[in-house]
């Protein structure tokens, strides 16, 4: 389903119970609570930061890191790593 598609659906729904605030109210509760639940790959404990920015210092202390200088590296760099992945 694509997300016009489901974004129709849910505006049909949401006219169904259009005249009763408190099926509403639950709909915006229960999409609020499922938002919630979605996990941020981005979180990481205090531990894991910490042992990010030690591996990050050992790299660089083993010249394992990248200097860019001028927009057309840093473009060549970013399109080297799209196209890695």
């Amino acid at each position: 389903m694509t997300t016009l598609q489901l974004s129709a659906d849910i505006q049909r729904s949401l006219e169904q119970i259009e005249g009763d605030e408190s099926l509403r109210q639950r709909a915006a509760n229960y999409l609020r609570r499922l938002a919630k639940k979605r996990e941020d790959p981005t979180l990481m404990t205090r531990e894991e930061f910490y042992s990010r920015i030690d591996r990050a210092k050992e790299q660089y202390k083993n010249g394992q890191f990248v200097t860019l200088s001028g927009k057309e590296e840093i473009d060549r760099f970013f399109k080297q790593l799209t196209k890695d992945v």
